[in-house]
């Protein structure tokens, strides 16, 4: 069997999911990735001839196969393959607690699962913090762990509300994403204009309207900041 089959075994007989969005870390042994770059490397050569490209002679095809499957393994779709980015936790349960509102401004990098084409954007986090902090840096890590598969953006704000849900232990949490779609400007409508934007409000965020008010205000700030 190759690689792949092996990888769609383990996962089949676990009877577990792996659609494009779906991360499948678990399944993977040491030097699978590796592997699935040799795997895919005269596949993606083979969509060349079938362009009828000349990759033999051409100094800039040459080789190009390599590079779109490394590409694909370690870069656009890496957050299929790799595990959750560790997430270091402080506690929150000082008598000095932090109980407000923390909101981060996160740039994306993903992939449509439609087209493979890319969505690039921003991701604004918002938590009312509970007993477990984590570092500034991680809410980005884990919103491009989100993010580096093949996806749709709605259910990327979901993925990532769910993810800092679990790493913070915090119900109340909100996802506001903006971006653009290469399937939009590239192909289609091409509408080079276009902007996407999407919302998921969790426990404090969707039931109380001052908390909805707060993270939407606090968007406003950082987009005016970031102009």
């Amino acid at each position: 069997m190759t690689i792949s089959e092996t990888i769609r075994k383990r996962i089949k007989d676990s009877d577990a999911r792996f659609w494009a969005g779906d991360n499948i870390s678990q399944f993977l042994e040491e030097g699978d990735k590796q592997a699935l770059i040799e795997e895919l490397t005269p596949k993606f050569e083979s969509v060349l001839d079938s362009l009828v490209i000349d990759k033999e002679n051409d100094p800039n095809s040459n080789d190009t196969g390599r590079r779109l499957a490394k590409m694909y393994i370690n870069e656009l779709m890496v957050g299929r393959y790799d595990p959750m980015p560790n997430a270091t936790a402080f506690p929150n349960s000082l008598e000095d607690r932090y109980d407000g509102m923390l909101v981060v401004r996160s740039e994306l990098k993903s992939l449509c699962s439609h087209h493979h084409q890319p969505v690039a954007g921003v991701a604004y986090i918002g938590i009312i913090a509970a007993d477990t902090l984590i570092g500034l840096s991680k809410y980005t890590r884990i919103a491009q762990w989100c993010a580096r598969r093949g996806t749709l953006q709605e259910e990327l704000a979901m993925d990532i509300a769910k993810q800092i849900m679990l790493a913070t232990g915090s119900s109340d949490v909100g996802v506001y994403i903006q971006a653009t779609h290469g399937c939009c400007e590239n192909r289609g409508i091409m509408a080079h204009s276009s902007l996407t934007q999407t919302t998921v409000l969790k426990g404090a965020f969707k039931e109380d309207h001052g908390t909805k008010k707060e993270f939407m205000d606090n968007i406003k700030l950082q987009q005016e900041f970031a102009c």
